[in-house]
């Protein structure tokens, strides 16, 4: 048996947000494979759009999973986003030998279907009986897996397998390796999960409001952008990588300071509040 707790009642309907963040995150990886296929690396900082847009579905689902009253899964519900996700990354991945072009429509579909079947587990082997269990897991997998490759896109330009990184010591070069096998992913993961957990935990509450909650979780996906652009310097060319760092760093800047000035909204709604009457008086 499970209780459903509102965490707000107001803003855009879930259904909405998940399309919005989907499309936001394949249009921006396939921009970004475009750079790829026409040898170009200055579009690589669209990967961050994309781990942005798949934040913001990511953000609204875990807010309906955890209405129902397991807040304190917030935390292992990013984590299995992404280690479902990643699981469906390589699968898909893998495809890219193929083209590259069915690499995320790949890593969408496979994700949906490794997160049908945990969300299956969750219900009906682990018996917790929530009603949103299932879908929201498989929801939670595809945003693992487009966020993943997003920020792999930023630091290395590469979708997958397929593009190789580069890295030259006094023109001598001393390592050649595909995002995932040079441990990027291993950055991107725990990036991605704590950008993906924060802003319903940060936010949760009896004044939580969507619009604030969203902005956060667009400020951690700029900010986790950041890290990645960092590490781009690494892997793409000098003006790629600042152009992701700028780009970041602009993105996390104007959504900071529109999240300060929401959560300033919501705290002054709480001024006129009155504490709890002593039950003596």
């Amino acid at each position: 048996m499970s209780v459903k707790v509102e965490a707000s009642h107001d803003g855009i309907p879930h259904d909405k947000v998940m399309a919005i963040g989907a499309v936001i995150s394949l249009v921006s990886l396939y921009i970004a494979i475009i750079g790829t296929v026409i040898g170009v690396d200055y579009l690589a900082f669209f990967g961050g759009f994309a781990a942005v847009g798949a934040l913001i579905w990511g953000n609204s689902t875990i807010k309906k999973l955890c209405s129902y009253g397991i807040g304190t899964g917030v935390p292992s519900a990013g984590m299995l986003a992404f280690g479902s996700g990643l699981i469906a990354l390589l699968f898909a991945a893998a495809l890219g030998k193929l083209s590259l072009w069915i690499v995320p429509v790949a890593a969408l579909v496979i994700a949906l279907i490794v997160g049908l079947f945990l969300g299956w587990i969750s219900n009906s082997v682990l018996n917790m009986k929530i009603p949103v269990m299932t879908r929201s897991i498989a929801e939670l997998a595809a945003v693992g897996a487009l966020a993943l490759m997003g920020f792999g896109v930023v630091a290395t330009g590469a979708v997958g397998f397929t593009g190789i990184a580069t890295i030259e010591i006094l023109g001598v070069t001393v390592y050649n390796a595909s995002y995932i096998g040079a441990g990027v992913i291993a950055v991107s993961f725990m990036l991605g999960a704590i950008a993906l957990q924060h802003p319903f935990n940060a936010c949760l509450g009896p004044g939580e409001k969507q619009d604030r909650t969203n902005m956060l979780a667009i400020e951690c996906g700029f900010l986790s952008m950041i890290i990645m652009a960092v590490i781009s310097f690494v892997f793409v060319s000098l003006a790629a990588a600042w152009i992701s760092l700028i780009v970041a760093i602009i993105g996390w800047a104007v959504s900071y300071v529109k999240y300060i000035a929401l959560s300033k909204r919501d705290a002054a709604a709480w001024l006129d509040a009155k504490p709890f009457s002593d039950a003596e008086e």
